[in-house]
């Protein structure tokens, strides 16, 4: 069925060959139109050129089209996908992280939660705004896929300011589930039923259950974690097999690796004091929580952190992979198109009720139906109340961050890292949302 999807920030080869690859093995989507935009013209054109020759070279039923002009992009779109960032990532992601630490501020990564978290907010979440401000305008009716972070944030701010935008955000987070659990519990991946919940990089898993005896699996999962997590190899390792794979090698990989690497002091320590396991690492799970710092695996963390900037920042062929889906944003389009109903395992959407036990206007991560009429959450209910307590800590730093965009107010966003619970001093506050304005005054200069 013919459509058009506009890929913004396609000049990214890790995102925009990735994209066209899902899209190009998609039979529900033949005959449909491909629009390429991005605000760098040389890296949208290698990319354009590359996916048009390989469009032309197989005879794929697609067309590929690329433009710099988003209001040209994105008219009359039936899908747009988002993945953008601004500036130098890395060297405003190491500003965002050491700056804080430097004051004093315990934080573990920097990425999505804490001060990083907020800094990262404050600089992406203007173009997106502005992205969104066109769909609104030129293309109604068509649905977002937002894939930057911070995901929960974005998501929340975006449907403030459009609130009838059709805003869905996607992270692949969860396939850490099928990942560990199937090794684990010595079960096919296709034997288990699950679901979790919570914020995006905040999640937990909420219910398993064995599909074959429907037996509840969770008792096998805390007998047997620790254990498990213990036994994943070092991180070099692990990272070592990754780069043979990526420079096109082969090889098993080390026993019970699982593309995680070792960061799991944290997450055992809140699946032994919780009872839930979280679906994510130590890096993203410690950004919201303010004894996170002791017990997380920094070794870990810094060593994925390099690893994942080389990879990110080295020279790669051009290749477009038809390998089965990198991401889930094709999948959903084709549930809907041909209204399957099926069950999506973790989206991004305005609460509304799907969590009873946190606010209605905060975007969460939960399971979704996909069929004719779009992505519908699922209900969730009320969260065990340790961990609801957990997401509730954030609440106000997600409605805070809203607010200092929406406002451009520096004032707000003092406050979004004094609400913080990762922050717990006035002055560290104070001398990190000033140092982090004269670093990057092109980002965040909009605040008054």
């Amino acid at each position: 069925m013919a459509k058009r999807l506009v890929l913004i920030g396609a000049g990214s080869a890790q995102f925009g060959f990735g994209m066209l690859g899902d899209i190009f093995q998609s039979a529900a989507l033949a005959g449909s139109e491909v629009v390429l935009h991005d605000i760098n013209p040389d890296a949208l054109s290698r990319v354009s050129a590359f996916a048009q020759a390989f469009v032309r070279e197989r005879a794929l039923p697609f067309t590929v089209t690329a433009t710099t002009s988003r209001s040209e992009a994105v008219k009359h779109a039936d899908f747009c996908i988002i993945a953008i960032e601004v500036g130098d990532r890395f060297a405003l992601w190491e500003q965002d992280w050491r700056v804080a630490q430097q004051y004093g501020i315990p934080q573990v990564y920097g990425e999505n939660g804490g001060p990083g978290g907020l800094f990262h907010s404050l600089r992406i979440i203007p173009p997106i705004l502005e992205i969104c401000g066109d769909i609104a305008g030129l293309a109604p009716e068509a649905l977002v896929f937002n894939y930057s972070n911070p995901m929960s944030r974005i998501c929340t701010t975006v449907k403030r300011a459009f609130p009838d935008l059709r805003l869905v955000g996607m992270c692949h987070e969860i396939a850490m589930v099928p990942l560990h659990l199937p090794r684990m519990l010595g079960t096919p991946v296709e034997n288990l039923r699950y679901r979790a919940g919570g914020l995006n990089h905040f999640s937990v898993l909420l219910e398993l259950h064995y599909r074959d005896s429907g037996r509840d699996a969770y008792p096998d999962v805390r007998a047997r974690a620790v254990e498990y997590f213990r036994g994943i190899p070092d991180t070099s390792e692990v990272m070592e097999w990754l780069d043979r794979l990526k420079a096109g090698g082969t090889g098993e990989p080390p026993p019970k690796a699982r593309r995680d690497w070792c960061e799991r002091g944290l997450i055992i320590e809140i699946l032994s004091r919780f009872g839930y396991l979280p679906v994510t690492s130590d890096s993203h799970f410690g950004e919201y929580i303010q004894w996170a710092h002791g017990v997380v695996d920094h070794h870990g963390i810094l060593d994925f952190y390099t690893w994942y900037k080389g990879y990110c920042q080295r020279r790669r062929e051009p290749e477009i992979r038809m390998l089965g889906y990198e991401e889930r944003a094709v999948p959903i389009i084709e549930g809907m198109l041909t209204d399957s109903g099926y069950e999506e395992p973790a989206v991004n959407v305005l609460n509304q009720g799907l969590i009873a036990n946190l606010p209605a206007e905060i975007a969460v991560e939960v399971p979704a139906t996909v069929g004719r009429n779009g992505v519908a959450g699922v209900v969730l209910g009320r969260l065990p109340a340790g961990i609801a307590g957990l997401l509730q800590n954030q609440i106000a730093v997600h409605e805070l961050t809203a607010e200092a965009v929406l406002q451009r107010s520096r004032e707000i966003a003092l406050q979004a890292l004094l609400v913080d619970p990762v922050v717990g001093s006035l002055h560290a506050a104070e001398r990190t949302l000033a140092t982090m304005l004269e670093l990057q005054p092109a980002h965040l200069g909009y605040l008054r």
